[in-house]
C-alpha cells in the first residue's frame, strides 16, 4: 500500500518512539506478524498511520502486561479476521486479565513483606540511634 501525501505518517523511527519501542524491536513485531503490513512512501520507505500507532499502542500494553508473544500473535490473527471473532478476543483478553490480576495480587503481597522489612528495619535503625 503506497501512503498518499495527505495522510500524515511516521517513520519507523517515528514510530518507534512514540510508543516507547526501539526500531530493532518494531521491525521484530512485524517479522513475528503481530503488526499488519505497514504502508509505504513513494521510495519504498515504511510509512506508519494513527490507526499502526494506536495498535502498537495496544500491544506495548499487552506485552507490559506480561502476555505471551504467542497470545499476542494470536489476537492480531483473530483481529485481522474481523468481527466474527469479537467473542474469541474477548475471551483471550479475559483469560489474560484473570493473569494479570493474580499477578496484581502476588505482587500486592510481595509489597507488603517489602513494607514490613523497612518498617522493622527503620524501628531497628531508631533503636540503635
Amino acid at each position: 500500500m503506497d501512503i498518499g501525501i495527505r495522510e500524515k505518517s511516521l517513520s519507523v523511527g517515528e514510530a518507534a518512539e512514540r510508543v516507547g519501542l526501539t526500531t530493532y524491536t518494531l521491525r521484530w513485531y512485524e517479522q513475528e506478524g503481530l503488526v499488519a503490513p505497514v504502508g509505504r512512501d513513494s521510495a519504498g520507505r515504511r510509512r506508519y498511520t494513527d490507526d499502526d500507532v494506536n495498535w502498537l499502542f495496544l500491544l506495548t500494553r499487552l506485552r507490559r502486561t506480561g502476555m505471551p508473544v504467542r497470545d499476542m500473535r494470536r489476537y492480531a490473527e483473530l483481529a485481522r479476521q474481523g468481527d466474527r471473532t469479537l467473542g474469541a478476543r474477548r475471551a483471550l483478553f479475559e483469560a489474560h486479565r484473570a493473569r494479570v490480576l493474580a499477578r496484581m495480587a502476588e505482587l500486592t503481597e510481595d509489597l507488603n513483606v517489602l513494607d514490613h522489612k523497612i518498617d522493622a528495619y527503620r524501628r531497628a535503625e531508631e533503636e540503635l540511634g
